[in-house]
């Protein structure tokens, strides 16, 4: 698999190698983060759960007013050109579409030529220690802008959030608004109460529409276990049996500890474990 330079990305209509992708520095992501992004986990050397990815895309898009410069059926055919020409056969695809390049100014010109990018990048998805261990959370507050349904690519609350969670030995950030859980800073939140109920947030502006949520709660449902659609609070979270996380670059992840307090025995519960084989095995035989 090609890495850093080496590898083939995609820009504005040309497969190039990194090393010759060139953004103008007038572009509207770059000034203003004016911009949306997808990221797609690759499994076997095949996009897993691309339609909801494309979905999604398409949302984010309209609700910015964005014009998508290809349709995303075009989309998928250059990210499966990108799969082969990176030999890609566990990773990630990320997108990235922003409103284009044009002088400085708030307000921007109706006729501009979108800019978009896709590249991989090669990440073991399955096969992860955590998956065994669990990971750690610490809760921050929420410090986000109110349109967190939309994947903008302006992130700055999140990257400082990771960055204190991981200065204190943890590997995930929770947001916390009024009392209670949001999502993670670049995860969906989930607790499973102990009479075997799964807890998390419903969709709204508060929250990103996870596409894995969306392909595990359909899984759940199938195999006999309801998601319960509420907010839950910190302390709701540290009593809980089990928690865990879900999100295109780590399937489903059990969380084994919330600002330093044990969930459950300090292990990976047996309901987190088999929803993750569950979504791994769905992977596997939906991806394409």
């Amino acid at each position: 698999m090609a890495g850093g330079q080496d590898r083939i990305v995609w820009l504005n209509g040309s497969y190039l190698p990194a090393a010759e992708a060139k953004l103008s520095i007038f572009d509207r992501g770059f000034l203003f983060a004016d911009g949306i992004y997808e990221v797609t986990a690759v499994l076997d050397g095949k996009l897993v759960d691309s339609d909801l990815h494309m979905a999604r895309l398409e949302r984010s898009a309209r609700e910015l007013g964005l014009r998508l410069p290809i349709t995303t059926a075009a989309i998928e055919e250059i990210e499966h050109g990108l799969i082969e020409r990176n030999g890609l056969q566990e990773g990630l695809v990320y997108l990235q579409l922003t409103r284009g390049a044009e002088e400085r100014n708030f307000l921007f010109g109706e006729e501009l030529e979108p800019t978009l990018l896709l590249l991989t990048q090669a990440k073991v998805l399955v096969d992860v220690a955590a998956a065994r261990t669990g990971i750690a959370v610490k809760t921050l507050a929420d410090l986000r802008w109110a349109r967190r349904d939309i994947k903008s690519v302006s992130l700055l609350p999140q990257v400082l959030a990771k960055r204190e969670a991981k200065a204190e030995g943890c590997d995930e950030a929770w947001m916390v608004e009024d009392g209670h859980v949001t999502e993670g800073a670049s995860s969906t939140a989930y607790i499973i109460t102990h009479d075997g109920k799964i807890v998390s947030p419903a969709n709204s502006q508060r929250t990103l529409p996870g596409c894995t949520r969306q392909a595990l709660v359909q899984l759940a449902e199938e195999g006999g276990l309801t998601l319960e659609q509420r907010r839950f609070t910190v302390e709701e979270a540290q009593a809980a049996a089990e928690a865990f996380i879900t999100s295109a670059s780590t399937f489903v992840m059990p969380v084994t500890r919330i600002d330093g307090k044990p969930i459950g025995d300090g292990k990976p519960g047996p309901v987190v474990t088999r929803l993750r084989e569950i979504y791994v095995d769905h992977a596997r035989a939906s991806a394409r």
